[in-house]
C-alpha cells in the first residue's frame, strides 16, 4: 500500500511539473519549431519536460542518499514514464501561435 502511494505520489509530483513547465513558467526558454505556415506556427517548449526529469534526478538523488536507490529508481522511473505519457497525450508543451 505505501508503495502505491509513493507511486502516485511521484506521478502527481512528475505530472505537476511537467504542467507547470509548460504553462506557467518558462525557466529555461528551450523551444523547437515543428512548422511554420502562412498565418501560424506550432513549436514545442521542453521546459515542462526539462523540469519534469530535474525532479525525478532529485528524487533519485534523495534515494540514493538514504541508500533505497535499487528499491525506488524502478518505481520512480514507472512514475516518469507515465507522467511522460500523460503529459504528451495532453499536449503539453505544444503551442500554436497566430501572428
Amino acid at each position: 500500500m505505501k508503495r502505491t502511494l509513493s507511486i502516485v505520489g511521484q506521478f502527481l509530483l512528475f505530472f505537476f511539473a511537467d504542467f507547470a513547465g509548460s504553462f506557467l513558467y518558462h525557466p529555461f526558454g528551450v523551444m523547437t519549431k515543428l512548422s511554420e505556415g502562412d498565418l501560424t506556427g506550432r513549436s514545442f517548449e521542453w521546459d515542462g519536460l526539462i523540469m519534469m526529469l530535474l525532479v525525478y534526478l532529485v528524487v533519485l538523488l534523495i534515494a540514493t542518499l538514504r541508500k533505497r536507490f535499487g528499491a525506488a529508481a524502478p518505481w520512480s522511473t514507472l512514475a516518469l514514464a507515465c507522467a511522460a505519457l500523460s503529459g504528451y497525450l495532453l499536449r503539453f508543451g505544444f503551442v500554436t501561435r497566430k501572428w
